[in-house]
């Protein structure tokens, strides 16, 4: 289960004047599954209204309501291997999203898994966050425990060219668990949870 503190305490971190990013990457996918076109930039280098939208897409996923929309997978064995997306991932989240060969096999992984008739978006997110020390009585103390290291990608549809819709799937990895990462573990986010995108589910975890 998702501790839904553990989540607002990421939230907390992701505001224009107050933001754990430092990069953001991502590709335009045609109705044909292809990629037409990629960016990648420092998050800091955005203008204040793209910073601030962006930043909105990507709160999204741990803003959503956590064991419902928003629910924690553990990665199949068999998908745990060489060239798996477990790997891949791992790989990316390593690099900071600056190994461009890296971010398009992410992508072409998730237009691969997303068969849909309409172009979309995929962004990913880099982030780290000091984790502060809790005092006994639950405060945040000012010295650094942990330091969590992550990913967030979404997967929206287009409402113009170049303007993604709100996120219809995305993920945390690794899993911010206990206010720790934990690397076997990801977090899945459905904008309808009655609605699973099967696929990419699928895709990432080896599971349905």
């Amino acid at each position: 289960m998702i501790n839904r503190e553990d989540m607002l305490e990421l939230t907390r971190r992701m505001t224009p004047t107050r933001t754990c990013f430092d990069r953001i990457a991502g590709a335009y996918i045609s109705d044909m599954g292809e990629i037409e076109d990629t960016f990648n930039i420092h998050f800091g280098k955005l203008p204040g209204a793209e910073k601030t939208r962006n930043l909105k897409l990507a709160k999204t996923i741990p803003f959503s309501k956590t064991n419902e929309q928003l629910k924690e997978y553990t990665f199949a064995e068999r998908v745990q291997g060489k060239d798996s997306v477990w790997m891949l991932l791992q790989a990316v989240q390593q690099c900071g999203l600056k190994n461009d060969a890296l971010m398009e096999i992410l992508y072409e992984q998730m237009a691969d898994a997303y068969p849909v008739e309409h172009r979309f978006a995929v962004y990913v997110f880099h982030g780290v966050y000091d984790i502060p020390v809790k005092a006994k009585d639950g405060e945040s103390m000012w010295e650094s425990e942990e330091v969590y290291d992550f990913i967030i990608c979404t997967i929206s549809p287009m409402e113009d060219e170049y303007q993604p819709a709100e996120p219809v799937f995305g993920f945390l990895y690794p899993a911010f668990s206990d206010r720790s990462p934990d690397r076997n573990r990801i977090d899945i986010y459905h904008a309808n949870p009655d609605v699973l995108e099967e696929g990419l589910l699928y895709k990432i975890t080896g599971r349905v």
